[in-house]
């Protein structure tokens, strides 16, 4: 996970995204770096667009969100249902 945390800081920043430089930023960081992942990265990474995929992992990312707060929505309501169930077993 490093090495891709590493290319994208290398391209947030402007630089090209090599293996001296993934190396250099994983040097940097104290990583113990694997010359075959740096080469298996650098190598996928040739000839894609990043801020394209960026993008379109935002939108993937954005849409789970919003299932996630209709199901917290739904147990929000299942306490009180529990509580009345309770309330009928002492009354």
């Amino acid at each position: 996970m490093e090495y891709i945390y590493g290319a994208l800081l290398l391209h947030k920043l402007g630089k090209p995204v090599t293996e001296e430089h993934l190396n250099k930023v994983l040097e940097a960081a104290g990583a113990q770096i694997d010359e075959s992942k740096v080469k298996a990265l650098i190598a996928s990474l040739q000839g894609v667009d990043i801020n394209a995929e960026l993008e379109n992992a935002n939108v993937a990312v954005a849409a789970p969100s919003a299932a996630v707060a209709v199901e917290v929505e739904k147990k929000e309501e299942k306490p009180s249902e529990s509580a009345a169930g309770l309330a009928s077993l002492f009354g």
